[in-house]
């Protein structure tokens, strides 16, 4: 996704990593291996399942949310609504399923598509910048713990597709602080209309295409690294290689999109994996494409690379961490790399 610091929808993706920011999804305690700036093992989103589930809802809030009336967003211009009894206020948080979709199931795990808007619970006007109709869904780490549980909790458990409405109380939005930037204060419910746009796939989609002779193969498994064998007599490479593996059919990445990968990398000259995704602990990962500190590799490599393309990088030392190695001392100086990248998304 574009960075839209500003916005407080830019805010709600990445705020589901960290409250309301949208420039990433969840954190770690490790950093990401192609950063140049930082410890090269950082994450940007945990694989941890996710606490928060939908309660049981009690008959008086439940009322309270069938009564909102919600007209439908058109023309790129979000819903509106009207409130019957004001202000509303919920217990726990509260939704009415008001289209039911029949796309796949939305993930308990994973990145899913959604368009929203939010409006306060006292008049029912918008809160500014709140929605995303005009824009472009947003994408939700479904298992972020942390920020704003009543979103995660509004959508889980449906299909793409799906369109409603739910009441999040101040403790599953923006705690007892609230959030006067927006003119939320700590006892404010919000109104959240939403529709589920899509599931972000955990793997490259397209056309396979063959490589030519001489490069490392690469076998991938399922919700593991790849497999990748660097041939006997491979030659140290004097310049950068991208080499398609999979041509994918999706958008075409530019300068300060925010793209979803997943990766496993290894060093050219024993074909060791230094960092991969699908280490435990960590999952896909969401940067700023050329906007954020990466190795040169990856921002020359993606930039004008598609949505749903599986990339073979075979990068020399000069094009990753150089005559310094990575500051934490996991890849040496001089050493060079392969990596094998899935793009699943950019906004």
């Amino acid at each position: 996704m574009p960075q839209k610091a500003t916005r407080l929808t830019a805010a709600v993706a990445a705020s589901v990593a960290a409250l309301l920011t949208l420039s990433a999804c969840g954190g770690d305690s490790e950093s990401d291996p192609t950063s140049a700036a930082s410890d090269p093992s950082a994450s940007a989103s945990s694989s941890e399942p996710s606490p928060v589930t939908l309660a049981d809802p009690k008959p008086e809030d439940a009322k309270a949310v069938k009564d909102i009336k919600v007209t439908q967003a058109s023309d790129k211009k979000a819903p509106k609504i009207s409130i019957k009894d004001k202000p509303l206020k919920v217990s726990e948080t509260t939704r009415t399923i008001l289209d039911e979709g029949t796309g796949e199931d939305v993930p308990d795990t994973g990145f899913v598509e959604v368009d929203l808007a939010m409006y306060s619970g006292k008049d029912g006007k918008m809160i500014a910048d709140s929605e995303t109709y005009s824009s472009g869904p947003i994408v939700l780490a479904m298992e972020t713990q942390g920020a704003l549980p009543g979103l995660i909790k509004s959508i889980k458990d449906q299909k793409v597709g799906s369109h409603g409405v739910s009441v999040m109380p101040p403790k599953d939005v923006f705690g007892e602080q609230g959030a006067p930037q927006y003119g939320v204060d700590g006892k404010d419910s919000l109104v959240l209309v939403y529709d589920v746009r899509g599931v972000m796939p955990t793997e490259a989609e397209g056309t396979t295409v063959t490589p030519p002779k001489g490069l490392p193969t690469v076998k991938v498994n399922k919700d593991a690294p790849a497999d990748i064998t660097i041939p006997k007599d491979v030659k140290k490479p004097k310049k950068l290689v991208q080499q398609k593996l999979i041509e994918g059919k999706g958008k075409t990445l530019k300068k300060g999109d925010q793209v979803y990968v997943n990766y496993t990398g290894v060093t050219l000259d024993d074909g060791k994996i230094f960092d991969t995704t699908f280490k435990e602990g960590r999952g896909t990962y969401a940067f700023g494409l050329g906007v954020e500190p990466s190795i040169p590799a990856w921002d020359k490599s993606l930039v004008g690379a598609t949505v749903g393309d599986r990339l073979l990088l075979v990068v020399p030392s000069k094009e990753g961490y150089g005559k310094e190695g990575s500051p934490d001392g996991t890849i040496k100086p001089n050493k060079d790399l392969v990596f094998v990248v899935d793009i699943l998304g950019a906004y």
